[in-house]
């Protein structure tokens, strides 16, 4: 089940018993059908690079996509195509939203800095 408030979807390249799916490509070929749906439109070159809004990369060994929420308020016929391939190939879903890595600030109190590894 997809909850309305998360901010990401990710569909794990494992099935419901566990078992990995193939073709190995899958999360590839998936994000390259999904490249036209972006903001803004599609636009002169945009199946060269994949969607903001659907992105094949690898989590804890396992291919994933992460489809954002914005592609369902943007292209709601995309949303469901790819939710609709998810729920057809018994994929496993889960509700997510990626935190971003800060870089930790050198002024703040316990934030190491190049200086702090070298000093004898």
């Amino acid at each position: 089940m997809v909850s309305p408030t998360s901010q990401e979807v990710f569909i794990l390249g494992l099935t419901q018993n566990g078992k990995t799916f193939r073709p190995s490509d899958w999360a590839e070929r998936l994000a390259g059908v999904m490249s036209q749906f972006r903001p803004g439109g599609a636009r002169r070159g945009s199946h060269l690079g994949y969607s903001p809004w659907c992105v094949p990369t690898t989590m804890n060994g396992a291919k994933c996509v992460i489809v954002k929420r914005d592609l369902q308020l943007h292209e709601p016929m995309a949303w469901d195509f790819v939710m609709n391939f998810a729920r057809d190939n018994g994929l496993q879903t889960t509700d997510a939203c990626l935190i971003p890595e800060v870089p930790l600030d050198p002024g703040k109190p316990g934030a190491s800095t190049a200086s702090d590894t070298t000093k004898a």
